[in-house]
């Protein structure tokens, strides 16, 4: 993918993906353009008129009722932006900020918003030239849109604010002369239009709903690796008992770990040693399909949000009207993000378990701790703890921001979504779920390499490699966290999944 053309209704995960990340290029399409120029030639006239417009001829918020004249539309979308950057913490990774980027230009696009194309093609430029600016990742209540962040980036685009450019961090104003792009001047609408909208946390959440996509092909890799070790009952598998409570995620999964196990001698029939496995093993199909379909959930939503027009007030340009509504509001992304979070929680939660099974001889025929000289080793012992420390964690960090609301403006905006504490919260749980994960995977393969004269699946076979290319069998204690962020980095950058899949397609 050499470049992707911008039209406000087309964006995919894997496009906000390449963007983010792999640095393709990003145009505006010709009909997108025309959309555009419309209703700026609408707003123009409103100005022009000096008729009473939110946003446009009045103050925000709270100052909704204060009028501004034709002469003082510019001084007050600057001051909109400087007053509005009130962001604070750390500042948000990259990614997340080419990923907001592209989100706004195109919402933009759809031409709803009266900006002109000149102060998009700014933006875009940045984007592709890569300026990025320095963003906080906290400060947005996720309703009027995430205007504290947006309003950083903003500030870049009218030389001001922080910015990195070459993987140097500098003045905003600088990063855009390194980079031979003109700061612009904000007119009539632009700077309401730039950062009204709810790019931060569906940026946020895209990124992590494209991770987790590859995170569950992982689970069900890492689940399919204990049953293994644990000599599993692949009985439990069997289409027959998915196709009596057809759910979408669980047919998947169950598909996925009979494609993972395929071939292999580890696992046994019904009977063969036990009748039946514990919840962990047997119920993964369940477990893992009921994350797998709320993550589908909220993907589907996030195609809605992505494309969508999300600014106030909203041009209609056939029917010359301006309309003041809620488009801004992240309720729809709130209740979707703590959803995210609650899903990614389970694959976590189940991960452990497994690990506690492997590394138990009370649980398991294997060594103590997945170790051959138990005493004088701890082998896997504190690896666990990590685990369950991780996974307590995420129980707190899985509870709802949605819930929770708080008065802004004068009470004029009384009640918002919290949806971009959502997102992030979504985000912090995913990389704990990832350790986790990282963990069990570390111990399946220790717990696989006690046996002798087997043959490993055909997708676990390969995961199994990938690991062992990168972390040795554990045979006496040594800085286990080196480890661990090993086998993390495999997850983080999806390698052992991009293996698998290259032999096997897994859902």
């Amino acid at each position: 993918m050499n470049k992707i053309i911008i039209d406000g209704n087309s964006l995919t995960l894997e496009v906000v993906a390449s963007v983010a990340r792999d640095f393709v290029a990003v145009e505006i399409s010709n009909e997108a353009i025309e959309k555009m120029q419309e209703s700026r030639r609408l707003v123009d006239e409103f100005v022009n008129e000096e008729r009473v417009v939110y946003g446009i001829t009045t103050g925000f918020g709270k100052f909704s009722d204060v009028a501004i004249s034709k002469d003082e539309t510019e001084d007050l979308q600057k001051n909109l932006i400087t007053s509005h950057a009130c962001g604070v913490g750390e500042p948000l990774p990259e990614d997340v900020v080419r990923a907001i980027m592209l989100l706004r230009a195109n919402a933009l696009a759809k031409g709803y918003s009266g900006v002109r194309l000149s102060t998009v093609n700014t933006l875009l430029d940045m984007l592709n030239k890569g300026v990025h600016p320095i963003i906080p990742e906290k400060g947005s209540l996720g309703a009027s849109g995430d205007l504290a962040p947006l309003a950083h980036m903003v500030l870049v685009m009218i030389g001001l604010g922080e910015a990195t450019y070459k993987g140097e961090r500098m003045r905003g104003r600088d990063a855009m002369d390194k980079a031979g792009i003109p700061i612009i001047r904000l007119t009539a609408k632009e700077g309401l239009a730039l950062i009204n909208g709810t790019q931060v946390m569906t940026a946020i959440g895209a990124l992590t709903v494209f991770d987790c996509k590859k995170l569950l092909k992982l689970a069900d890799i890492a689940g399919a690796m204990t049953v293994e070790a644990q000599r599993g009952i692949v009985d439990a598998f069997s289409p027959l008992v998915h196709g009596v409570r057809p759910h979408k995620g669980q047919l998947e999964t169950a598909e996925n770990l009979l494609k993972l196990l395929e071939n292999s001698t580890y696992t046994t029939r019904q009977g063969e040693i036990r009748v039946q496995d514990a919840y962990t093993l047997r119920c993964i199909p369940q477990i893992h399909g009921g994350s797998r379909d709320a993550i589908g959930y909220v993907e589907s939503k996030l195609m809605i949000e992505m494309n969508a027009a999300t600014d106030n007030p909203l041009i209609f340009t056939e029917d010359q009207r301006v309309i003041s509504g809620g488009n801004f509001h992240g309720q729809p992304m709130a209740l979707a993000f703590d959803f995210l979070g609650i899903a990614i929680s389970e694959l976590a939660n189940v991960s452990e378990r497994r690990t506690e099974r492997l590394v138990n001889p009370q649980l398991s025929s294997l060594p103590a701790f997945l170790t051959a000289k138990g005493g004088l080793n701890s082998g896997f012992m504190i690896a666990q703890y990590a685990a369950a420390a991780l996974v307590s964690e995420n129980k707190v960090l899985a509870h709802p921001a949605s819930v929770d609301s708080i008065p802004s403006s004068a009470n004029q905006e009384d009640h918002v979504s919290m949806g971009t504490i959502a997102a992030r919260k979504a985000r912090e749980i995913y990389k704990n779920a990832v350790n986790v994960l990282a963990i069990e995977l570390l111990a399946a393969a220790q717990a696989i390499d006690f046996y002798e004269g087997h043959k490993l699946g055909k997708g676990t076979e390969i995961a199994y490699r990938v690991i062992r290319d990168h972390v040795d069998r554990l045979q006496e204690d040594r800085e286990f966290y080196i480890d661990i962020n090993k086998c993390s980095k495999l997850i983080f950058n999806h390698e052992i999944v991009n293996k698998v899949d290259e032999v096997i397609s897994l859902y």
